[in-house]
């Protein structure tokens, strides 16, 4: 992908590279809940983030930045 390019200047918001292993743990620990509450009989939470918080990755949000370069918006 030679050309590829950002539409909007929107960056992660911290130095870190990738949310990969916080991800794979929340969806292990999602996956564990909803085996559980299986095994009790209880309603299944439809989304992640009932049991887990995405403060806790490396990136914790996005910013959009005014004063980007064109170097910025490769990817």
């Amino acid at each position: 992908m030679s050309c590829s390019k950002r539409k909007t200047p929107i960056f992660g918001y911290t130095t870190a590279t990738s949310e990969k292993l916080m991800k794979r743990k929340w969806n292990k620990s999602f996956r564990r809940v909803a085996r559980a509450f299986l095994l009790i009989e209880k309603e299944i939470p439809v989304k992640k983030q009932a049991v887990s918080d995405v403060w806790e990755g490396g990136k914790d949000g996005k910013l959009y930045w005014k004063g980007h370069a064109q170097k910025d918006m490769r990817k």
